[in-house]
């Protein structure tokens, strides 16, 4: 009979944490992604306005990939007043061969959190300057904490600014992330200020209007957007294509529809025909990434199956190897 490993968040956290490791994974599905035919359906979304909440089901096939993964995301963006976290959810791993359940990964959302900044470590890896030092992460939440986490393992990060709209939430993260990640970390509730001397700017937020305006960016900064995964979600001020020198997103079809780059497309501002460069063929070397150091580069960031199939294998395979969780016969 079938067996299926069953695992909780804290067996999860255990065999997986944000490293190299989980940005080489990301970063080979993107590379596949671009060069594999990789079989990615549009993604699932349910919105219940009625509780600010939204529900995203993901899920992608790589060819040589053993298994793929189904993810089911809510986020409800008012639980944080309840006490409870603002995203949760879970993956199932089935055989790609078979079709059979292989594993539940009870993760509440972590395995996302993961693989969602490795995302944009692998985005700073490609696009931002070898020398970049100073960050401005928009966002006091746990991915905006993670983010500055992952630049940290692909730059060298010295020193960061955290935005938030209430300063007593961004100066408590930037107080832990010093501590943490052992850098200077400030805060400021002023989005211009925190672009002052920024090499890299990270978008973190489920804004539904611009918090990051284009005039605030300078030469040779590297932007990555990472909250814009909604038709209704607008981070940054769609006049920043008309300043970048290069636009990179993970999926076209997915950021004409979900992006920033949807805004920009609705401005007038972007041609959709002609937004075409993606991570995955940065990554492969079938296009160019940046080329000066003068460059404001800009990365539209939605989330992808692929991500999710190849985070899931990797912690799929690190608790088959250290025998965690509980296996059962169904």
């Amino acid at each position: 009979m079938p067996k299926i490993r069953i695992l909780t968040e804290s067996e999860l956290r255990n065999v997986i944490t944000l490293d190299l490791d989980a940005i080489k994974c990301v970063e080979e599905a993107f590379h596949a992604l671009a060069t594999q035919d990789v079989r990615m359906p549009p993604i699932l979304r349910l919105d219940i306005e009625d509780h600010n909440g939204e529900v995203d089901v993901k899920t992608a096939y790589v060819p040589g990939v053993d298994s793929f993964a189904i993810k089911i995301s809510p986020g409800f963006f008012d639980n944080p007043k309840l006490g409870l976290p603002s995203v949760n959810g879970l993956m199932n791993l089935f055989s790609a061969k078979t079709g059979l359940l292989e594993a539940v990964l009870l993760d509440n959302g972590y395995l996302t959190d993961i693989r969602t900044a490795a995302a944009g470590g692998v985005a700073a890896r490609h696009l931002a300057r070898k020398d970049a030092s100073h960050a401005a992460i928009f966002g006091t939440g746990v991915q905006a904490r993670l983010q500055l986490a992952a630049l940290a393992l692909v730059r060298p990060i010295t020193t960061a600014t955290i935005w938030g709209r209430d300063i007593a939430k961004a100066e408590k993260a930037a107080r832990d992330l010093s501590r943490d990640l052992g850098i200077v970390v400030s805060a400021t509730d002023n989005g211009k200020a925190a672009c002052d001397g920024a090499d890299i700017v990270v978008t973190t937020t489920p804004a539904r209007s611009p918090i990051l305006q284009a005039d605030w960016i300078a030469p040779g900064t590297h932007v990555t957007a990472m909250g814009s995964d909604a038709e209704h979600k607008n981070e940054i001020d769609p006049a920043l294509f008309t300043r970048a020198d290069l636009y990179v997103c993970d999926s076209t079809a997915q950021c004409r529809i979900l992006g920033e780059l949807h805004h920009a497309i609705d401005a007038g501002l972007a041609d959709a025909k002609s937004c075409q460069t993606e991570l995955g063929q940065v990554i492969a070397g079938l296009a160019t990434g940046r080329s000066d150091a003068r460059q404001i580069t800009y990365c539209d960031l939605t989330g992808t199956g692929v991500q999710d199939t190849a985070i899931a294998t990797l912690a799929r395979q690190r608790c088959d190897a250290s025998n965690a969780g509980t296996e059962i016969v169904s």
